[in-house]
C-alpha cells in the first residue's frame, strides 16, 4: 500500500496522525497566539514530518480550518430536553464551558486571525457560520415541531454565542452560569415581543 493511501484511508494511521496534528495547533495557538508557529514546528511536535502537512492540508491556513471545523462538527449534538427554553439553557451552558475551557481563547484567536488571511479567511468565516448555523437550526426546528415560537438562528448567535465570544476575547469577566442565563433570559424575552417575527 502506498503513503497516498494511507492517507486517504479512513481511521487507523490517518486519523491518528491527524488528531496528533491538530492536537499540536491547539497547543501551539494556545501558547504563542496563531501566526507565531511554523509548519515545521507543528511537524515536530506532533511527531511527523512536515511533507505529511503539506501533503494533506497543503499550508498553516488550511490546517487551522480544518481544525476549526473538526472542532465545531464534533459539538453538533444538539440538546432536546423538550422545550425551547430548556435547550437553549444547555446550549449555552455547553457553548460557555467549550469556550471557557483551557483551550477556548486560543480557538477563537485562531478563528479571528484567519480572518484576514484573504480567500481562505472568508471560507473559514462562511464554513464556521454555517456550520453554526446549521447546529441552530436543527435545535430551532425541533421547537417549531412542538409549535413554540421560536427566534431568529442569527438572534442566538447575537444575544448568546457573540456576547460569550466577546467577553472571553476581551478578558471582561467570567461566563458564570448567571451570566449564561440571562443572556438566555434576553433573547426568550426578546422572541415572545408580540413585533417579533420569528
Amino acid at each position: 500500500m502506498d503513503d497516498q493511501s494511507r492517507v486517504r484511508r479512513p481511521g487507523g494511521r490517518s486519523a491518528r496522525v491527524r488528531a496528533a496534528v491538530h492536537k499540536a495547533v491547539t497547543e501551539l495557538a494556545a501558547e504563542r497566539g496563531y501566526g507565531n508557529f511554523t509548519v515545521a514546528e507543528v511537524a515536530a511536535r506532533a511527531g511527523v514530518a512536515d511533507t505529511s502537512i503539506y501533503r494533506r492540508w497543503g499550508n498553516l491556513e488550511a490546517l487551522a480550518m480544518d481544525l476549526a471545523i473538526d472542532r465545531l462538527t464534533s459539538q453538533s449534538s444538539m440538546p432536546d430536553t423538550g422545550t425551547l427554553d430548556g435547550d437553549l439553557r444547555a446550549y449555552a451552558a455547553k457553548a460557555a464551558a467549550d469556550v471557557s475551557g483551557p483551550d477556548g481563547l486560543a480557538f477563537l484567536r485562531t478563528i479571528l486571525a484567519l480572518l484576514d488571511t484573504g480567500e481562505a479567511g472568508a471560507q473559514t468565516r462562511d464554513r464556521f457560520l454555517s456550520e453554526r448555523g446549521e447546529q441552530i437550526q436543527r435545535m430551532l426546528a425541533s421547537a417549531v415541531a412542538r409549535d413554540e415560537k421560536v427566534p431568529e438562528v442569527l438572534e442566538v448567535v447575537d444575544f448568546i454565542l457573540a456576547p460569550m465570544y466577546t467577553r472571553t476575547l476581551f478578558g471582561t469577566g467570567p461566563l458564570t452560569a448567571e451570566y449564561v442565563d440571562t443572556l438566555v433570559d434576553r433573547l426568550l424575552t426578546a422572541t415572545n415581543r408580540p413585533n417579533h417575527t420569528g
